[in-house]
Order: C-alpha cells, then structure tokens, then sequence
C-alpha cells in the first residue's frame, strides 16, 4: 500500500522585517546573520493574523489547488503546533470550523480533528499518524498541517531566529508527491533546553491588596502566566538537537537492517528541522563523520577543532551544495516556523527542483526532525512520478517575493502588541474578526471571517 504526501500548500504572512533592519538595530555586523546564519527575513504577523488563520488559510490552499477532493473526502484534520491559542479547543477544531463558512454549514460534520503537540517535531507526528491511519483506510483521505509562530523576547539571542508560517499536506492513498515506507527511527529524551511552562505571580503584586479579593474572576492568590516566548538555552539546545539527530539515524538505520549502509549517499536530498536556515548544514557533518570517521582531520588539536576543520571542508561543503542547501532557500527567506520548518524546507527543495525541471523521480529524499524536549525522528520518502501535480498552483518562492517589508518601530510595536492598525490589508483570506469580552459563557472565544 502506498501512501504519502499527494499535495503541499502554505501560508506565509505578507509582512516581513529585514535581517539587516534587526542587525543593525542590535549592534550586530549583518553579514554574522546573513552570512553566518543564512538569514534574510523574518515573516511576521500582522494584527489581524494568528496561528488558527495561518492554518485555515494554508488548508483552504490545499483545497483549491485540488477542487475534486470535497469535503466529505477529509476524514481528518491533524494539526501540529507548539503555539496553541487554547489549553482545550484545539486549532485544528477552529481551521475545521473556518473551513465550512466557505463550503458550507457541518461540511466537515464527519471529520475528526486534533492537535499534535512535541515543540517542532508535532506536526511530523501528525503527519505519520494521518499515514497510519489511511494505510488502515486507503479511501480516506486526510489533511495535516503544520502552524507556528516563533517568537522571542527582543533584544535576546533568539531574536533574529523568529518568523511565521503554515504548510499543509493532503494525505492519500497512492499519492502523486512523496510515498513514505520506511520504518522511522526515533530517539528521546526528557530535557528542558527549550519550553513554554506557565508561571506564576503572587496576586497581591498586582493589585497591590494585602486581602485575596477576586480579580478579573480569579479567585487564586496566584495568577497564571503564559508567554509566547519561550525558556531556552540556545548552546545546551543545540547540543540536544545533535545528540538526538544522530541517535535518531543511527536506530533508523537498525529499523531497515542498513547498519552497514551509508544511508544519507542514497538520498537526493536531506530535509532538517531548520530553527535558523543554516542549522542543518552546521550539524549534519556529525552524521557525516559518524558514518566517514576516517574523514576527521587528525592533525587539528582536538576533538572539537577536529570537527569543525571538517566542516569548512571541500567535502563537506559539496554535500550541502547538493543535498541540503535547496531546503534553506525558502528558510532564509521566511525564518523559524517550528512544526512547519521542516516541511517549509521540503516545500523549498521540490520548488527548486521544478524550477530546474531536474529529474527527481524515484529518488529518496530523507527527513531528520527535531523536537524540543527533545525528540528527534529519521525518515525517508521515494518521489513519485507525478509529484510535480501537487506543487501549489502559485511557487512560493514568487509569493516571497511580494512580502512587505516593515520598519524597526513597526516590528517593535507589532511585537509589544502596542500596534492597533494593520500594517497590510487582508484579502481572500480568514482573519480575527473579534475575541468576545463581554458575554460570561464565551468570554475569550475567538471569532473569524474569511475576507474577500
């Protein structure tokens, strides 16, 4: 049975900030980020956007694209997400509901809906749960999507790291895209190198009452607070993410008996969760080394310098030419969408190879993700012959192109959530139309419009 990917679309914001707008802000030399990093821009969000109409307009591109699957077709919408807006109703609840002001009242009556949640590894969750379940169900059809916004304190290290995005993916049996059969290799382990927890304050420092007198309906002394941006340590992070990674490829390579294989030679390309553009080409030479030891530079003085002789190497260099930098084009372009990173990145390789009209049928292409907390999961998938049919109608790098870009005092305003006017106009598109303040039994529900 073969199933996978049968068609990809996505939604980018229309606005962006500049990577040398930041740099220079900061006191940073552009050419670190730019250069070093791979970093160009960052998507943002304008004031009428957030990560629900990300995800239902990303769907809804996925549906035009493809007007013989109808509603009733979609027996599930799976959304992964680590910028949930609700601790129960969940986005993929909200998208389904968006979705039927275009087709119509309890369209989707019969499609089930739910949330994946592990930092930015939950949508490829998602994804190979909708797989498993149409390989159960090859008439079914399933849509996953992938819907984050990173956001980071200003003026911290993660700051020029953020961005926004959502892609989603049409699962079928038979797929034109990309059909996943390989077992997947996993490694995990429970650490806090990046987290969103809630905390808490003490209700008398904000009200400045000695006594517990209910606030705004909270009857506890203490006040729960969550931010968008999260707890991380970047150093003891990356660390994490190369220690899963190359247990992840190594138990894939157990999973498919290819212990003495050198897997990653037989993939067309390699497609990395990218928390900045340049991530993966700075960490995959572990894996490269791991499986080519001989390729270590004995005369550096250590281990570490070692290393990093080999990955400024002709060699190595020539594997990122070839298998991983047509992934990053469309990173720097947009930045850290978490969940959807890896797919932006998959988005960005099959839009490179169609603009080349490079033949990459049969090939394999493997997926090395990541998830905070930390997960990591190796996979790979052949092409199928018709996978330029389910490329989006509009290539994403000319709908890049037409992003607005906004100045310092915007992005600041914008990010403070001091802005109170958009700075671009929705258009066929949803949007926040309002969030209830006043009813008791729907304060905070989200409410959403599609606009023409």
């Amino acid at each position: 049975m073969k199933v996978g990917i049968d068609s990809l679309a996505y939604y980018i914001p229309k606005i962006h900030l500049p990577i040398e707008t930041l740099a220079i802000e900061r006191n940073i030399d552009p050419m670190k980020l730019i250069k070093g990093l791979g970093l160009q821009k960052m998507a943002l969000l304008d004031i009428y956007q957030d990560v629900i109409t990300m995800s239902a307009n990303a769907a809804h591109s996925l549906l035009k694209d493809n007007p013989t699957v109808q509603p009733k077709d979609i027996a599930k919408i799976y959304v992964g997400t680590e910028s949930g807006l609700d601790n129960s109703k969940p986005i993929a609840s909200y998208t389904l509901g968006l979705l039927e002001q275009i087709y119509g009242a309890r369209t989707f009556r019969n499609c089930d809906a739910v949330d994946h949640t592990f930092a930015c590894i939950g949508a490829v969750d998602a994804m190979q749960n909708a797989i498993d379940f149409v390989k159960a169900n090859p008439t079914k059809k399933a849509i996953v999507i992938a819907t984050d916004y990173a956001k980071y304190d200003l003026a911290s290290t993660g700051e020029y790291t953020q961005g926004a995005g959502a892609i989603a993916m049409l699962i079928t049996a038979n797929p034109r895209m990309l059909v996943f059969n390989s077992q997947t290799g996993v490694a995990t382990e429970s650490v806090f190198d990046f987290f969103k927890p809630y905390r808490s304050i003490e209700k008398q420092a904000i009200t400045g009452n000695s006594t517990n007198d209910t606030w705004f309906e909270i009857q506890e002394t203490e006040i729960s607070i969550h931010k968008d941006q999260p707890v991380f340590e970047g150093q003891y992070s990356n660390e994490c993410y190369i220690n899963r990674i190359t247990e992840a490829y190594t138990d894939f390579k157990k999973q498919n008996n290819q212990e003495d294989i050198i897997v990653y030679k037989d993939w067309k390309a390699i497609l990395m969760h990218l928390p900045y553009c340049f991530q993966g080409r700075r960490t995959f030479h572990e894996i490269v080394l791991q499986e080519n030891p001989e390729l270590v530079d004995k005369t550096a003085a250590d281990a570490k310098d070692q290393i990093k002789a080999f990955a400024k190497s002709e060699a190595y260099m020539e594997i990122v030419k070839n298998k991983i930098a047509p992934s990053e084009i469309a990173s720097g372009e947009v930045g850290n969408i978490y969940t959807g990173s890896i797919f932006l990145g998959l988005l960005s390789t099959l839009s490179h190879f169609s603009d080349t009209k490079e033949n990459i049928t049969d090939t394999k292409l493997g997926f090395i993700a990541y998830g905070s907390g930390s997960k990591s999961k190796v996979f790979e998938a052949e092409v199928q012959p018709n996978w330029v049919e389910g490329m989006p109608s509009v290539s994403i790098f000319d709908a890049l192109k037409e992003s607005q870009a906004i100045d310092f005092n915007t992005y600041s305003a914008l990010h403070k959530k001091e802005q109170k006017t958009a700075v671009s106009a929705p258009s066929n598109e949803f949007a926040i139309d309002y969030i209830e303040a006043s009813i008791p039994h729907l304060v905070g529900a989200r409410y959403y419009k599609f606009v023409k």
